[in-house]
């Protein structure tokens, strides 16, 4: 395991981000700021026969995958040299040749998606699985529940991800989700299920890895919970419900600053490394939006193309 590898995927993931935002053209957006470890973490374990998908909060899985930055900035400004030639954005994004088969702008909507997709790789025998990350909002969903049945039942190579930031738009989990682990929604179908700090990146690996392996081994799907934070509203068009003494404490949280210190207190980051690292991200981003900044918007035509 490559920690400063981990910390330098979530650093670019912020910085991504943070750019887009100040961008006026940045269109209808859902950040992950605050939950990169989330993706990350379970990105890290993944090999290149697997499949990723995702909700519509796709920035970080998508990066964390390993889509290139450009490609993916493209993609959410509208141009052709995104992977869906702009006309997917942030909600339909998806490169399956990259091990992302996509994301899915409706709540829950991937989830039985995902069983497909592991259903596929088991029946043609190829040795990859299908991991799944939602949101909490996901979890009241009758999909969930549909998937995990069908997913125990035919032991699939399954993995979802609940990255849990407690709050489903501006609704408190603890107002609609009765289990105190969301994790334990696993229990009645025999599923393994495991909850962990979502703000800590080392904690989701090892317990994605452990998940993963056993999925891949044959031995059925998993469920893992990640309590995580949100630093910003829902979305680019969604205001702040929450207090300001409510969002320092959840900033106080982050799980790059958490790394980064405990990187630095062991003496593998020296110096100016930290500052290095956010060079090369702050760079990578730069690069990346100049790359999507070429790239012409599909023209009318474009509309008819790939539909079935």
């Amino acid at each position: 395991m490559d920690r400063v590898a981990l910390l330098r995927r979530m650093m670019l993931i912020r910085s991504f981000e943070a750019a887009l935002a100040l961008r006026p053209d940045h269109g209808f957006q859902l950040f992950s700021s605050g939950a990169e470890a989330v993706a990350v973490g379970v990105c890290d374990v993944l090999q290149d026969d697997d499949q990723l998908l995702c909700s519509g909060r796709s920035i970080a899985p998508a990066l964390a995958r390993g889509l290139d930055p450009g490609v993916v900035m493209a993609e959410l400004l509208g141009r052709i040299a995104g992977p869906n030639r702009g006309k997917a954005g942030r909600g339909h994004l998806a490169q399956p040749s990259a091990g992302f088969f996509g994301a899915h702008a409706v709540v829950g909507g991937n989830l039985s998606i995902a069983a497909g997709v592991a259903l596929a790789l088991k029946q043609q025998r190829k040795p990859g699985i299908a991991v799944c990350i939602f949101g909490d909002g996901a979890c009241g969903s009758g999909a969930l529940h549909e998937t995990l049945n069908v997913a125990a039942l035919w032991k699939l190579p399954l993995v979802l991800v609940c990255d849990n930031n407690q709050i489903a738009i501006s609704t408190p989990r603890s107002q609609t989700l009765a289990p105190v682990r969301l994790s334990d929604l696993a229990t009645p179908f025999g599923i393994a299920g495991t909850t962990v700090d979502g703000m800590n990146v080392i904690s989701v690996r090892e317990a994605a890895a452990t998940l993963v392996a056993n999925a891949r081994a044959g031995h059925g799907p998993g469920l893992l919970e990640c309590i995580s934070e949100r630093f910003f509203s829902h979305s680019t068009a969604t205001r702040e419900t929450r207090s300001a003494k409510d969002l320092a404490v959840a900033r106080a949280r982050c799980p790059i600053l958490r790394l980064r210190f405990q990187l630095q207190a062991e003496g593998v980051l020296n110096g100016g490394a930290v500052e290095d690292l956010e060079g090369e991200a702050d760079a990578e981003v730069v690069r990346a939006i100049g790359f999507a900044e070429v790239s012409p918007f599909p023209d009318s035509a474009e509309s008819l193309i790939d539909v079935v």
